[in-house]
Formats: C-alpha cells, structure tokens, sequence
C-alpha cells in the first residue's frame, strides 16, 4: 500500500507508529482512571502513608498496562 502525501510533504505515520500512539493514550487513559480507582479503594481499606502511595502506584500501572495493551490493539487491527 502506497504511503500518501499530505498537500505540504508531510507521509502518514507507519502502523508501527499507530500502534505506539494508541498504547501511549490508553496507557495515559489508564494511569487516570487507576488514580481515581486506586486512592478510593487503597483509602477505602484503611491504607495511609507510603502504603497507600505504593498502593496507588501499583493499581496506575496496572491499569494503564492493560488499557494500553487493547488499545494498541485496536490500534494495530486498524492498520
């Protein structure tokens, strides 16, 4: 498939590219939502101090891996 030029010479990004950039917004997407999700339960049990940073930290990544994950996914089948 031919890569087509926009009108100012600027080409399309590869799929790799694609697939980079939807994983980099579901990670974003799902480091938000498992700061929101990750303090209320942490706060919810009772954790406070570094624990609950450490709580938090975990859920974030966690979350923003797997959203990342199916959204480079989607990425990747749109290619």
């Amino acid at each position: 498939m031919p890569v087509s030029v926009g009108p100012y010479g600027q080409t399309q990004p590869s799929c790799l590219d694609r697939v980079k950039m939807g994983f980099m917004m579901g990670f974003a997407v799902g480091m938000a939502a498992g700061a929101m999700f990750g303090t209320f339960s942490c706060l919810r049990i009772g954790m406070r101090g570094r624990e609950l940073m450490g709580g938090v930290g975990k859920t974030m990544m966690q979350s923003g891996g797997t959203f990342g994950t199916f959204m480079a996914i989607g990425m990747g089948i749109r290619c």
